[in-house]
């Protein structure tokens, strides 16, 4: 078996081309995630339009329970 060496800047592209198909692979794999998604509230919402009243709209006193529900507010 014989070892070869690779210059440094073959090196470089190498590594910067795994990267660049590995952010590929990855925007794949979040644009299928997004289309199963869409799909299921596109199901989801028609199941339930037909099944459950719409929601009543929360009050305006809300505010001031906002600001207590930040987690970390020093």
């Amino acid at each position: 078996m014989t070892n070869t060496v690779t210059p440094p800047q073959d090196f470089e592209k190498k590594c910067k081309q795994a990267e660049r198909e590995h952010e590929a692979r990855k925007l794949e794999i979040l644009l299928e995630r997004v289309k199963k998604q869409i799909e299921r509230r596109s199901d989801d919402g028609r199941k339930a339009d037909s099944a459950t009243p719409p929601l009543m709209a929360v009050k305006d006193n809300t505010s001031r329970f906002l600001a207590r529900s930040v987690v970390f507010e020093r």
